[in-house]
């Protein structure tokens, strides 16, 4: 049974997001986008919200206490209404970002003592980073050849990484590689490497069609030399293939919120063209066009409804520690396409100024198509989907 009331304390945070959506959000999105290039992260902005606490939500004590069991729900939540003003500056935030679910989730006490320490200042903005995505291994996460190979104290990482978000600002990236790539999931491994750390090499920022507001960075990995304590959750960890399930366990925690982030951005693209029409008197008049328009509306109007229940639904049962892989990558699949469609409707209503160079719809349209790649493509989804309703064999 989903409860629906959001509750007077997150309604308030809430309140806290639309005013800073209406302030910095939106505005550093559209200066990004027409600059066609992410936001500094010496930007003044990131540190007066950084010591306003904002971009991490809680204080790293009661992070660590809390571990993985931080509220799901209210991620969604938040994470919908950052989006709604700008998905790209949501991103862009600093904060534990991806990295955190695996290190609260599967580290060690010294671990997350270690690196969730430099998080406690609130005098300069930190971020971290998750890289798993590899030129040749994206939404098949299995295929990853990114390779670890112990030597002595050490572990010497040794590939490629592309498309980590927040990864030249990152002060640490959990890593993901492989000890055995014979031995497929079982194999894999994640390690905490630090910013500076010797092999770490060729940082560079990737261009996108949209998000701009935030930085997608590739390195390779060079004969990188990362201290044994940095294996994330330890030698004991990976038993029983654990360290592919700690993957999957922060993809399902996730995926919801990035679901909820499509949802965002498909509110924001129906408030823009529901505001359109009021503008232009577009329904005023009982035409065939006044009809095609009421449609689209209440198309998009429905599915983002649907979609914001499929969110919370798969948040929740994250929340009381059930099984949500089904329910995410439901989310995450809805969502998303139904996000591309009402950026489209969009655009279709406002016809020659949906599709003008620097208009904010135009600028959603782009931005929506990542939400359909990024943490499983659309087909991953529906292939996950699939093998646990029908029995699709996994190879």
């Amino acid at each position: 049974m989903i409860d629906l009331a959001v509750g007077a304390e997150l309604e308030a945070e809430l309140e806290g997001v639309r005013r800073l959506g209406r302030e910095f959000l939106r505005p550093l999105g559209i200066e990004a986008d027409r600059n066609a290039a992410p936001v500094p992260p010496d930007h003044p902005f990131f540190a007066l919200a950084w010591r306003m606490g904002l971009g991490q939500p809680l204080g790293v004590d009661e992070r660590a206490r809390a571990g993985p069991r931080i509220s799901a729900r209210r991620g969604v939540v938040l994470a919908e209404e950052m989006s709604y003003w700008d998905r790209g500056m949501s991103v862009a935030m600093p904060g534990l970002g991806l990295g955190g679910p695996p290190l609260l989730g599967m580290g060690t006490a010294e671990q997350k003592e270690r690196f969730l320490a430099p998080f406690r200042d609130r005098e300069r903005p930190h971020w971290a980073a998750f890289a798993m995505t590899e030129p040749g291994a994206g939404s098949d996460v299995a295929a990853i050849e990114t390779t670890a190979v112990r030597d002595g104290d050490a572990w010497v990482l040794r590939g490629a990484k592309t498309f980590i978000s927040n990864a030249m600002r990152a002060d640490w990236i959990v890593v993901w590689a492989t000890v055995d790539r014979s031995a497929g999931r079982a194999g894999h491994r994640a390690f905490i490497v630090e910013r500076g750390t010797p092999g770490l090499e060729d940082m560079r920022y990737e261009h996108k069609m949209g998000l701009i507001a935030y930085e997608s960075s590739s390195f390779t990995l060079r004969d990188c030399r990362v201290p044994a304590a940095n294996l994330l959750g330890g030698e004991r960890h990976y038993a029983e293939r654990a360290g592919f399930k700690g993957a999957m366990r922060s993809f399902n925690a996730t995926r919801p919120a990035i679901a909820a982030m499509a949802i965002g951005i498909a509110r924001s693209a129906y408030d823009a063209a529901r505001d359109f029409t009021h503008a232009h008197h577009v329904l005023d008049r009982p035409t065939p066009r006044a009809q095609r328009v009421r449609e689209k509306l209440a198309r998009m109007a429905r599915k983002l409804e649907v979609g914001r229940l499929l969110c919370w639904r798969a948040a929740d049962l994250a929340d009381v520690e059930q099984p949500n892989e089904v329910e995410a990558s439901m989310a995450k699949a809805f969502a998303a396409t139904s996000a591309q469609e009402a950026t489209g409707l969009a655009v279709d209503i406002l016809g020659d100024t949906g599709v003008t160079a620097h208009g904010y719809v135009e600028k959603l349209y782009r931005d929506v198509k990542a939400m359909d790649i990024v943490e499983g493509t659309g087909q991953i989804q529906r292939l996950v989907i699939a093998r646990r309703l029908v029995g699709l064999p996994n190879a």
